[in-house]
């Protein structure tokens, strides 16, 4: 069976856990520029585990300007097997209130400053995006939420929307129109880019506020929202270290077969490839390139 590394991407207040051992910040060098930060490097309950601050340490990166390319490549060159995101957000429902998580297993991508792919001109790929999210670690978060005692709700649409302001009242409105559960500014990016580089992904939305919709929540502030994230701060650690037991050091290939999603994918004949393109994709799909 092949062991498992755990890569873990969300703010400041997730990484530092108590039992992490041989914790060591490491500099990742990639093809696609410089990460949000160092990767920290550890192992906590036999499963080698990788934590990387979206943002940057501090919080200096905006949800655009955040290397989303050179983070998923970054934590595809440390080994990384599976990624679970832990990210903020605005809840759509009047049944998910602030200090929810949500393990949501749907996405609607309303970006367009970003970098949303690793393909390009001169090598061409299409991933398949019907099921963004990997069940078998959702699964892992449920159980890892139900043992915590942590207030959550399984399944549910993120809709990702570009920031950095957050929704107007129409918009908000109109995003509930559509059924969607949660809203932020990260995920959608993180889980495209994951799925092209055939690592299983999975998010725990945790929800800060109820968006401008709710007559009790007209204006999102910023005061309002760090206050929820504090105290959602230490779930968020418990959940992470219980999904972490529950998933253990060996792991099986995702349900959905992530693990082998660009034998499918890549259009452009091998004549025809850019050299320079598939230099830069020696981790993200070296895999097939090298064939």
């Amino acid at each position: 069976m092949a062991k498992r590394v755990l890569g873990i991407i969300g703010g400041s207040g997730v990484y530092d856990i108590d039992g992490l051992e041989w914790a060591e910040w490491q500099r990742v060098v990639t093809p696609f520029g410089a990460p949000s930060d160092e990767l920290l490097f550890g192992r906590y309950a036999g499963v080698d585990m990788v934590f990387l601050p979206r943002h940057g340490r501090g919080h200096v990166q905006t949800p655009s300007t955040i290397n989303y390319r050179a983070n998923i490549d970054a934590m595809k060159r440390a080994g990384v097997t599976d990624i679970i995101s832990i990210s903020a957000c605005g809840s759509l429902k009047e049944e998910l209130p602030p200090g929810t998580f949500v393990i949501v297993d749907q996405f609607i991508d309303r970006t367009f400053l970003r970098q949303n792919t690793f393909f390009g001109p001169g090598l061409v790929a299409h991933v398949p995006m019907a099921h963004p999210v990997c069940p078998a670690l959702a699964t892992a978060l449920e159980e890892a939420a139900t043992a915590e005692n942590i207030r959550h709700a399984r399944g549910g649409t993120y809709i990702c929307i570009e920031g950095p302001q957050f929704s107007t009242l129409a918009e908000s409105r109109l995003y509930r129109q559509w059924g969607c559960s949660v809203i932020g500014m990260t995920a959608a990016t993180e889980a495209k880019l994951a799925r092209e580089a055939e690592i299983p992904y999975a998010l725990v939305a945790m929800v800060t506020d109820y968006d401008c919709w709710h007559p009790d929540h007209e204006h999102v502030t910023v005061d309002a929202v760090i206050k929820v994230l504090h105290e959602n701060a230490a779930n968020a650690r418990k959940i992470v270290t219980a999904v972490a037991e529950r998933l253990g050091p060996e792991r099986k290939p995702s349900p959905l077969g992530v693990e082998t999603v660009l034998d499918v994918a890549i259009m452009t004949a091998p004549d025809k490839r850019d050299p320079n393109l598939v230099a830069k994709l020696d981790a993200v799909a070296g895999r097939v390139l090298k064939k």
